[in-house]
């Protein structure tokens, strides 16, 4: 059987992608699946990272079971996964707890300390990014501190793409994209600073090797293949970060060009050939050796809008049930109707706190402008604004870092709506070209998995033969001046409601704190 296919899988958010691909980058199949987020406790946010096993493992058998897909024509797999996942393992490499996600943020404490102990500056100035409880390094030491059992049984923490890749190969990784999650990685040197580590009481012999994203980890083993209905042998690469597999899906490849990630989590990555540290934006290794990234990441991307779908959306689903269209088709032909601003209504996309730029994990959405004259079509207007208002703000962070950028590729689920492309453009100023929207993710990971099997002899070939621009959209002046004057006012809301938003996560802690106690009292008494 010839090898014809790549196969990549994303570990993302809230679920599961696998495509397969062609070597010119056509998707032959593709399948997903979905898995339970819990938060266990205010701040807290975790997943059973067996489940990502448990759901990756039954959609591979579901394509490798049906047409065209043939496992025996599978060249090699790529992995990639999200940021900053906290998963020890015990020396079989068994979960030994709920992986700590992005977008846990009980370390608020251990980054304090940090921060106290070893100075933000200086920390920023080693692993090129802030310290924050959402990386790895408060994590691990809220486990060292917390749960110290678990912290002795952990032979490894993995990051959700290396936990794949054992489970294929039964080989640990650690690859350099997703380095930047731990504040003793030199982000300049591209190691691990012993010194840093053993004085912040963190041993690096719970950390897997480190390997480029291209490199051959190991093979998929009779047993993985038993379970998947995979084929014993074929090839399994490190794999990266999800965003930067993205950046890599797009087609970016070169100093200066820039990604726009439009997936559950938005921001922006811009490729450097040296890395330029800012202390409120994000500093990572791409997937290919020897660049940089210089990112924004928000929680509040294409998972907004999912947000009012699910919680307000019952017009647009009941519509798309009726005609058998999206819903969100329905509400981008809704913000159509809408004008730039969305006649004065306001939207802070800070569904979970926020990170870049400004790393508050107190921080909430808010309506701003709401008014009886204003319809269900504003609100999700007002959303897509606020998305795009985060974006630029990001972008002019990044310009304070010296860092340029020219034009946006846009990728991620919300590349699919030309109306929300287009207010970014306008927002932005910046011209944003659409390849593979909905599949450049798992695009990158597979183009890694063929350059690290020779089936690309470099990076520039591989995307010169798979990435394909199917949509440009320019910015217009007048509408891109207009928005200028809303998003001065949307800097400023913020800055007006940052001892609000202290005092409200006050509030709502001591009034679950009463609650509990109150519980606990009639509990006692009956």
């Amino acid at each position: 059987m010839e090898k014809r296919l790549l196969l990549g899988i994303d570990i993302g958010t809230s679920g599961c992608k696998l495509t397969v691909f062609d070597f010119d980058g056509r998707v032959l199949a593709g399948a997903a699946g979905t898995y339970p987020t819990a938060h266990p406790a205010p701040g807290w946010v975790e997943q059973d990272a067996e489940q990502w096993w448990t759901v990756v493992r039954r959609e591979l058998r579901g394509l490798m079971t049906g047409a065209p897909v043939d496992p025996r024509a599978i060249a090699a797999i790529g992995i990639d996964g999200t940021s900053w996942a906290c998963l020890p393992v015990d020396a079989s490499g068994k979960p030994l707890r709920p992986a700590l996600l992005w977008l846990d943020r009980r370390a608020e404490a251990q980054a304090a300390w940090l921060r106290e102990q070893f100075g933000a500056a200086e920390l920023s100035a080693v692993s090129g990014n802030p310290v924050d409880p959402a990386y790895i390094t408060p994590k691990i030491l809220w486990l060292k501190e917390r749960e110290p059992q678990i912290y002795r049984q952990t032979r490894r923490f993995l990051q959700s793409n290396a936990y794949i890749g054992f489970k294929l190969t039964g080989a640990y990784s650690q690859d350099y994209s997703q380095g930047y999650g731990f504040h003793f990685f030199e982000i300049a040197k591209g190691d691990w600073s012993e010194e840093l580590a053993e004085k912040m009481g963190i041993s690096l012999e719970v950390l897997a090797p480190l390997v480029h994203c291209h490199e051959v980890i190991g093979t998929v083993t009779r047993s993985a293949a038993e379970e998947t209905g995979l084929i014993p042998g074929i090839p399994v690469v490190a794999g990266g970060l999800d965003a930067a597999c993205c950046t890599l899906g797009a087609g970016v490849i070169r100093p200066g060009q820039t990604q726009e990630q439009g997936g559950q989590a938005g921001g922006m990555s811009i490729q450097l050939e040296r890395p330029l540290v800012h202390p409120r934006l994000i500093l990572g290794y791409h997937v290919l050796p020897g660049q940089w990234l210089l990112q924004g990441g928000t929680v509040g991307g294409g998972g907004a809008l999912r947000w009012f779908n699910e919680q307000l959306g019952g017009f647009e689903q009941e519509l798309g049930r009726q005609l058998g269209r999206s819903s969100f088709e329905w509400m981008s032909e809704a913000a159509a109707t809408v004008p730039p601003g969305a006649d004065g209504l306001l939207f802070l996309p800070y569904m979970a706190g926020e990170r870049s730029p400004l790393w508050n994990s107190k921080a909430r959405g808010v309506f701003f402008g709401l008014s009886y004259d204003k319809t269900r079509a504003h609100l999700i207007r007002a959303v897509m604004e606020g998305v795009g208002y985060s974006l630029l703000h990001n972008l002019e962070t990044a310009r304070e870092a010296q860092a340029t950028v020219e034009q946006l590729v846009s990728v991620g689920g919300s590349a699919n709506s030309a109306v929300w492309t287009q207010i970014k453009a306008d927002i932005t100023g910046k011209v944003i070209r659409v390849p593979f929207s909905d599949h450049a993710t798992t695009l990158g990971a597979a183009l890694l998995a063929g350059v690290g099997t020779g089936v690309y002899p470099d990076f520039e070939t591989a995307v010169g033969r798979t990435v394909r621009v199917q949509r440009t959209y320019t910015p217009d002046p007048a509408r891109h001046a207009v928005y200028q004057e809303f998003y001065q006012l949307y800097r400023e809301l913020y800055h007006q409601l940052v001892g609000c938003y202290d005092r409200l996560d006050a509030i709502v802690r001591s009034t679950a704190d009463l609650m509990k106690e109150q519980n606990v009292s009639e509990g006692a008494s009956s």
